[in-house]
């Protein structure tokens, strides 16, 4: 069974062309660990066992997920399941917020504590809101790259602009930035059209996908009325009986497809971003179950064909 890849900027490096994010993993540690109900340790390890079983080879993760829990509990679960340091592949990311650039080097030790033992391969800028000027920012990443403390350098919802400015600044340190992280799925094309996927393209670099499946709307469920509405969905427009008539075209497609394909609209979804033309785009997918994690990654071993691309395009 052939899994789809995605090479990881200009680098030599391959990951599987989705990988799974963990931000559920922050176990109610922290205001943003709240987001999420907490997974208790060996529901975690079953995930990332289920995971890496279907072909899944990385994991993204950040220090903004419960405050390093996501981190810990990522690292506790690869370690516990005995998977080689080389067979699996750990992102995760500064928190900038009011922080200057030299948070980014002087908290690295603290990833690293929480990683426990795992080698960052991929260390990314969460958000454009550092105090410190994007320059600055590349100048602490290139010494974190010169000391071998990170592997690779990325950054995550940034514009098309601040992304190549920071592309730049690195390359003067003899450095690649490797990633631009940021929303993208059948319902959020807007990296189409304000230039972040056309520069990705340009520079060589890597778009990861986070949001896929539009926090699960585009699994179906909410429209077929087999999930109730909890927590945030609750206060989300397009959850509302009114955004949900609005993209019910867009699921009877991804229902037809599923059908077609004999899959899950979720891996439909999934498939239309992994195979993005140029082969550019990896998705982090998230999964609060081990049958979650299967069907995600049973979506990198089949390929939706140029017109089925085009049905799920024009309804969008």
């Amino acid at each position: 069974m052939e899994i789809l890849q995605c090479r990881l900027g200009s680098s030599d490096r391959f990951v599987s062309a989705i990988g799974l994010g963990t931000w559920q993993f922050s176990q109610g540690h922290g205001l943003i660990g709240k987001f999420w109900p907490s997974l208790d340790n060996n529901t975690i390890r079953e995930i990332v066992k289920a995971a890496h079983s279907g072909g899944i080879n990385w994991f993204d993760t950040a220090e903004a997920y419960g405050r390093g829990q996501s981190e810990y509990a990522l690292s506790q679960a690869l370690n516990d399941l005995q998977i080689p340091h080389n067979d699996a592949l750990i992102a995760t990311k500064w928190w900038p917020l009011l922080r200057s650039s030299r948070s980014l080097e002087s908290t690295i030790h603290e990833r690293l504590q929480r990683l426990q033992g795992w080698p960052i391969t991929l260390y990314q800028i969460h958000q454009p809101y550092s105090t410190s000027s994007i320059a600055d920012q590349m100048t602490s990443m290139a010494r974190l790259l010169d000391l071998g403390l990170i592997q690779q350098a990325g950054v995550s919802n940034f514009s098309a602009s601040q992304m190549t400015a920071a592309y730049r600044a690195l390359k003067a340190h003899g450095h690649t930035l490797s990633s631009n992280q940021v929303r993208f799925n059948l319902l959020d094309r807007r990296i189409e059209t304000n230039g972040v996927l056309s520069a990705a393209q340009d520079l060589g670099m890597t778009i990861i996908a986070y949001s896929p499946l539009a926090q699960g709307l585009l699994t179906g469920k909410f429209h077929n009325g087999s999930t109730s509405l909890k927590g945030f969905r609750r206060f989300t427009p397009q959850f509302s009986s009114r955004g949900l008539a609005k993209t019910s075209s867009l699921i009877h497609v991804l229902d037809t497809l599923a059908a077609k394909y004999q899959v899950t609209m979720a891996e439909v979804a999934l498939n239309w971003l992994i195979t993005t033309p140029g082969q550019f785009v990896t998705a982090i997918a998230g999964a609060t179950s081990q049958a979650q994690a299967s069907q995600n990654a049973h979506a990198m071993t089949w390929k939706l064909t140029a017109s089925d691309r085009s049905a799920l395009d024009q309804v969008f």
